[in-house]
């Protein structure tokens, strides 16, 4: 015996639920906003590697520009004026192309006068430079 009832025929759904990709979202939305503050705030610092790149600098090649709060600038140990110091280093990177630039700043120095060392280090086209710095203190400021 057949039985009738009221259902039709069963039929394929033509729209897609969007229900469980929005979920999908939302929990990655929120894993996101608690993780990358986490990121952001660390501390330690680990720099990439490449197989690519080359060794350190070479000591020879390394320049010393110091720079006091009385804004006398030595280069290594020679005092030089701020325009001296521009020819110098161009007579510098043009003997050794891969010269690498060390900034030692006072820590009272005028930001500007370090920005106009930097800018004097672009004009003359040496891309290696670094800035020292020393570890804070544990006490604080």
């Amino acid at each position: 015996m057949r039985r009738y009832s009221s259902r039709q025929s069963l039929q394929t759904l033509s729209e897609i639920n969007v229900t469980p990709l929005l979920d999908l979202a939302f929990v990655l939305l929120i894993i996101f906003m608690i993780t990358t503050p986490l990121i952001e705030n660390s501390l330690d610092l680990v720099v990439p590697s490449s197989s690519t790149s080359k060794t350190s600098p070479n000591p020879a090649e390394v320049v010393t520009i110091s720079i006091n709060k009385d804004n006398v600038m030595k280069l290594n140990s020679d005092v030089v004026t701020p325009a001296d110091l521009e020819s110098r280093l161009a007579v510098l990177h043009a003997q050794t192309p891969a010269l690498a630039v060390v900034v030692r700043p006072h820590k009272d120095l005028a930001i500007q006068r370090f920005v106009s060392v930097m800018d004097v280090l672009q004009r003359t086209g040496i891309t290696k430079v670094g800035v020292m710095t020393h570890p804070e203190d544990s006490t604080g400021l």
